[in-house]
């Protein structure tokens, strides 16, 4: 069972893990050098543990104590407890969900491993590096029966604070990994019979709604850079160009946006994640 710990110094050393949570820098360099992410709130937090991953500890607001009393039960690692105003102190900022944890990370799996289910859908991301974009597109891939989530080396880091937050804790239950390079993961999704479909805005796209109605029985859907899109490093492994009917003076939604779109739209006819 976890120790309960009372801390009331700011700055109390055993608190590292969770001091400024806010500088995206020192929170991408401490917790690559360590192996860690944070996890924030009751849910997140539960998922996080239920995904394998060990805690190393808690920090809570004595209120979500009994609330997480049973994670609380299944480790050895400390919760420190402190008060909300001293929590916003060392994280820089109101930790209105009550609990944050701090948990080793696994193995990045293999590809193989990530396609393991067969799944119909799975989504390819290129260069998105919005931590808010991910967890948004995460969310909406599980939601709509995506399958798993690939990412180039480029894009924003699934377990950094925000993304988990955002994607309503999707990133711990989603199988996702990295494609390095990402021309190599594209043939290797390829080579197991996935047809490989851009969104994108050229003059070569097809009508989401042409491909809804006889969509592939496997489909890899590839996402953009928030800013311009697919490169045309990227363009050039597609198998397909889509883009979703503008109505007049709107060119593209945001990329979580139109992933909810397409999810949606191109899902598998025979009800198959």
């Amino acid at each position: 069972m976890a120790e309960l710990v009372e801390i009331t110094d700011p700055a109390d050393p055993r608190l590292a893990d969770y001091r400024d949570l806010r500088d995206v820098s020192l929170r991408r360099h401490l917790e690559a050098e360590h192996g860690l992410f944070l996890a924030e709130g009751e849910k997140v937090v539960r998922r996080a543990v239920l995904a394998g991953h060990r805690p190393r500890s808690f920090l809570m607001a004595p209120r979500w104590l009994d609330g997480l009393a049973d994670v609380l039960a299944s480790s050895d690692a400390p919760c420190y407890v402190v008060g909300e105003d001293l929590a916003e102190r060392v994280t820089g900022f109101h930790v209105h969900r009550g609990a944050l944890a701090s948990l080793h990370r696994l193995p990045l799996p293999s590809l193989d491993d990530v396609l393991s289910g067969d799944p119909a859908r799975v989504a390819v991301l290129e260069g998105v590096v919005d931590h808010a974009n991910v967890g948004a597109l995460a969310r909406n891939a599980a939601a709509l029966g995506v399958g798993a989530l690939l990412l180039d080396p480029t894009c924003a880091d699934p377990l950094y604070r925000r993304a988990v937050k955002v994607s309503m804790g999707a990133t711990l239950q989603l199988p996702w990994t990295r494609l390095d390079p990402l021309a190599d993961g594209v043939a290797a999704l390829r080579d197991r019979g996935y047809v490989v479909a851009g969104m994108t805005l050229s003059e070569a796209s097809v009508s989401i709604d042409e491909v809804a109605a006889d969509p592939p029985a496997r489909l890899a859907l590839v996402f953009g850079t928030e800013g311009h899109g697919l490169t045309e490093r990227a363009r050039r492994l597609l198998d397909l160009e889509i883009v979703i009917p503008m109505a007049a003076g709107i060119d593209s939604l945001n990329v979580a946006a139109s992933s909810a779109v397409a999810f949606h739209a191109l899902r598998p006819r025979d009800g198959r994640a």
